[in-house]
């Protein structure tokens, strides 16, 4: 019988006391040296996790797919992992495309002469030492874009603007993030000469955006560039004078052929080798504006953290595998050779850290039939953080997607969003942003998560 409040009256109980009943039960399920609420209710009091997102982006900083800064990345991670005693600690290096940023600014020249404050977007293309200037052309939304005739842009400048707000779980992202990732292979397909785009950003400072954007293949690319969320209200505060409105563009940016990036792997070994691998994981590169602190060293310490502590309280059944990706940020190309290196093996369970350190307030799960007790206790065990059970079906995150598309057991652990695109891709993007207290909460729940699932006696594949 389903557990309502009313059934739950009926025998005496109120709905509080079902999460810890519920949590208490666990352990007929599961090994009873793993005392789940403790080891869940100490977590709260973590330093672990603070410590690697202060050593990685003090140490390191700034760390740019396949460059000198993420090589550097990927050592601090290997010293910082076996020093705190993780086993099979590695580098596993591909190739990829790199691209470099370069010189960048823009300034109105018409109607009203004033600088703008712009960054360029990843795998934009250049304008040449020189610059060009050149009539901006404005569209609201990209759907306007999509619109426009064919030929309209020859020459010119697109301006492409959007409506974003902030949202708890970040949806605003995929509604408007398409500008981004879209607008300057559409803009170049009509001609343009170049784009802006106002920032997919929700904050209100004077500091752009970056991000990844890609062109078709035969698409030969633009220089496209993001304005800080107010240079975007101001110039279309100037089209609304309704006079012609001309820009001057200089970025400089290069494609650096190809060059190495690579992953960080260590685990916790798990003592029986036929149930499974449960893979978490996070992002060892960040965009060059700011440190990375929330995109994504605090994910990087969050799974650590949580594998230190699991790793501390005893041999777990299932083997824990940590895997700090590589060039999440420019293509997912870390976690794409992950999936190719590594696809046969018995991955059973996945879940990714990369929404910043905000607290998590919902747990999302795709869970096989035979597993859906595990989720029950998981999601009983999270109560007492705050943690609501969420109705979505869990989709993983870039580093993890393919396993999660491939069927295997998925978790989503969802953090507070509403200021997370303040800062995300920005040079705000550093250590003071991260609330210690909402760090802490993570490091809690993903230690619950773990408490469980590398321990439960359900298959879960």
């Amino acid at each position: 019988m389903p557990a309502t409040p009313q059934t739950m009256h009926k025998i005496g109980l109120t709905p509080l006391a079902l999460p810890f009943l519920l949590l208490a039960a666990t352990a007929n399920a599961q090994s009873p040296a793993v005392d789940v609420a403790a080891l869940r209710d100490a977590a709260l009091k973590d330093d672990i996790a603070m410590d690697i997102v202060e050593g990685l982006t003090t140490e390191v900083g700034p760390r740019p797919a396949a460059t000198e800064r993420e090589a550097k990345a990927r050592d601090w991670a290997v010293v910082k992992l076996k020093a705190l005693g993780f086993s099979n600690v590695r580098i596993e290096p591909y190739t990829m495309p790199a691209w470099v940023r370069g010189e960048e600014t823009a300034t109105l020249v018409s109607p009203f002469p004033q600088s703008l404050t712009i960054t360029a977007l990843g795998n934009s293309g250049t304008t040449g030492k020189k610059g060009l200037t050149a009539e901006v052309v404005y569209f609201p939304t990209l759907a306007d874009l999509q619109a426009a005739p064919d030929g309209r842009l020859k020459g010119k400048i697109a301006f492409v603007s959007h409506a974003m707000k902030a949202t708890q779980d970040g949806s605003s992202y995929g509604a408007f993030g398409a500008a981004r990732f879209a607008g300057p292979g559409i803009a170049a397909q009509k001609g343009a000469a170049a784009i802006l785009i106002k920032s997919i950003g929700t904050d209100n400072h004077r500091v752009p955006h970056t991000g990844v954007t890609r062109f078709p293949e035969g698409v030969t690319p633009i220089p496209a560039a993001a304005l800080s969320v107010p240079d975007a209200d101001q110039l279309e505060r100037v089209f609304k004078r309704g006079k012609p409105v001309t820009l001057s563009l200089l970025l400089t940016p290069r494609f650096n052929g190809t060059q190495q990036s690579g992953n960080v792997i260590a685990e916790v070994p798990g003592s029986d080798p036929d149930a499974g691998i449960i893979m978490v994981t996070g992002h060892l590169d960040s965009w060059d504006l700011g440190t990375g602190a929330i995109d994504d060293a605090s994910g990087v310490a969050i799974v650590t953290a949580a594998a230190k502590r699991i790793m501390d309280a005893g041999t777990p059944r299932r083997t824990i595998r940590i895997l700090l990706a590589g060039a999440e940020e420019v293509g997912s190309y870390g976690g794409n050779a992950y999936y190719e290196a590594h696809k046969s093996e018995p991955h059973v369970l996945t879940s990714e850290s990369d929404f910043g350190a905000d607290r998590i307030w919902r747990v999302d799960f795709a869970f096989p039939t035979a597993a859906k007790p595990v989720a029950t206790r998981i999601a009983s065990a999270l109560a007492p953080l705050g943690i609501s059970a969420g109705a979505q079906r869990a989709g993983g995150g870039a580093d993890n997607a393919k396993f999660a598309d491939a069927g295997i057991a998925t978790i989503d652990l969802q953090q507070d969003g509403t200021r997370y695109f303040d800062l995300h891709h920005t040079a705000d993007d550093t250590l003071d942003k991260i609330d210690p207290q909402q760090l802490r909460q993570n490091v809690a729940a993903w230690t619950t998560v773990l408490a469980i699932a590398a321990n439960a006696q359900e298959s879960l594949r």
